[in-house]
């Protein structure tokens, strides 16, 4: 199954402009770059975000999320949300502004 491109199209606005963003074809989805960094991305219908180890741990308790495991090796700091944790614009945007602001944070590549 190819990755949301409907989803991608909600992600652009939000992603692009932001200082840094590039965005890549990766593991058969997209993804958005900071500097180099992973910061989020599509994988089928997922969100994918990527969070600090310790963030991340903290948001699986939060509705429709579950760490990143597409090779059967769990990504510590990864996210998938599933459609229903992003249906509304402002649960995007803030999940985007989580991933935004850590991948900002890590040295530039």
């Amino acid at each position: 199954m190819p990755y949301s491109e409907a989803l991608a199209e909600r992600m652009r606005p939000f992603v692009l402009p932001r200082p840094g963003v590039q965005e890549r074809s990766m593991f058969g989805g997209i993804a958005f770059l900071v500097h180099g960094n992973m910061c989020c991305g599509i994988w089928k219908d997922y969100l994918i975000i990527r969070l600090s180890k310790e963030e991340g741990a903290a948001a699986l308790d939060e509705p429709h999320v579950k760490i990143m495991d597409l090779t059967g090796k769990p990504m510590r700091g990864w996210l998938m949300i599933n459609e229903k944790g992003y249906t509304e614009d402002a649960d995007l945007i803030g999940w985007i502004e989580r991933a935004y602001a850590f991948a900002s944070s890590l040295p530039k590549k």
